[in-house]
């Protein structure tokens, strides 16, 4: 067989070193998963890099290149055939690490969903503005919120007696059980194609926005974000992460043109859906403790400065956590060979 060694290596060195790059991720994360595509992928690379492997073993002159694709083939037949026992599971590594690189991982989805709720508000908004009667159909089903904003506020600054003397507790789990269980039907309404998930984040919105108008156009601004910020900048993110996931399972189950079978679409995002959802009542236990422990006391309990100063620390950290944590940066690069 005559074999151009040089244009040989520059040919295939591409793809040596995506398998490089594959298996060097494979070994610093020991929980990483592949989709299906990807696997597909690591054993194309693995089947080409053993047949190249072949190729290059008759030229004796090729002492590096030759090694270099034995260590390769080994490593990538040892991931293939590994036994190694799967690593226990690790609570901390889970949310810190896999549950934000996960939402990454499905950002687009994340803009979608959004999108919807801040379409939502908008219409809410819109309703209260043109016609204050609309606030009587949007706001109704939640009787406390129905009321003047004024009054309220000024009920609220008042009152000298601690409502939540002694249920603080009670009234946080009532709050974390309540808000998990909407998360859970905004994702399980994804089985409707993802229409029941956009409805509900389209919903939720629309109730944001004509109340927030509400207190706004009442000049109750301040109270407002005093009210709202200590638990909602958690609160609404998680909502809108639940219907991050519940279109994801809407996606897959349209397909939007793969071969993939719908099997096969539904188990490859299965692990996906549980983290992002899982991740989100750890995000809502915070959300209710806050809710029942801040942001039910007002001033002069508690000056409203400290309560939007503080959910404004808590959206910082918030986005830091969901863009940063447990990024992994790719391999700093494959390594080279060339011919002799």
């Amino acid at each position: 067989m005559i074999l151009n060694v040089q244009h040989f290596v520059e040919t295939e060195q591409k793809h040596w070193q995506r398998l490089e790059s594959m298996l060097d991720r494979l070994e610093r994360d020991a929980s990483y998963q592949m989709d299906l595509r990807e696997l597909q992928q690591f054993y194309a690379l693995y089947r080409r890099a053993t047949a190249d492997l072949a190729k290059i073993s008759t030229f004796a002159s090729e002492q590096t290149v030759r090694q270099y694709l034995e260590t390769l083939v080994a490593r990538a037949y040892g991931e293939i055939h590994e036994i190694r026992a799967k690593p226990h599971f690790q609570p901390l590594k889970w949310f810190f690490q896999i549950f934000p690189r996960t939402f990454r991982r499905h950002i687009r989805v994340f803009w979608l969903s959004l999108a919807i709720t801040c379409a939502g508000v908008i219409f809410g908004g819109l309703a209260i503005s043109f016609d204050v009667s609309a606030k009587e159909i949007l706001i109704g089903p939640f009787s406390h919120l129905s009321g003047d904003p004024g009054k309220r506020v000024a009920e609220e600054e008042s009152g000298s007696e601690d409502r939540l003397a002694g249920r603080k507790a009670h009234f946080s789990t009532q709050l974390m059980t309540h808000n998990t269980e909407v998360s859970i039907l905004i994702l399980a309404m994804g089985m409707t194609w993802g229409v029941g998930s956009a409805m509900l984040l389209f919903y939720n919105g629309v109730i944001l926005g004509a109340v927030a108008l509400d207190y706004i156009l009442a000049g109750q601004t301040k109270f407002l974000l005093g009210w709202l910020m200590p638990h909602g900048v958690v609160e609404i993110p998680s909502f809108i992460i639940a219907g991050q996931a519940g279109l994801l399972l809407g996606g897959a189950l349209i397909g939007w043109g793969s071969r993939t079978p719908l099997r096969g679409r539904l188990r490859a995002i299965s692990s996906d859906l549980t983290t992002l959802i899982c991740g989100v009542a750890i995000m809502l236990v915070w959300a209710g403790f806050m809710e029942a422990f801040l942001s039910q006391y007002h001033e002069p309990v508690i000056p409203y400065g400290v309560k939007i100063g503080l959910g404004g620390v808590e959206l910082v950290v918030l986005i830091l956590f969901l863009t940063t944590s447990g990024f992994n940066k790719g391999a700093d690069g494959a390594s080279t060979v060339s011919a002799s």
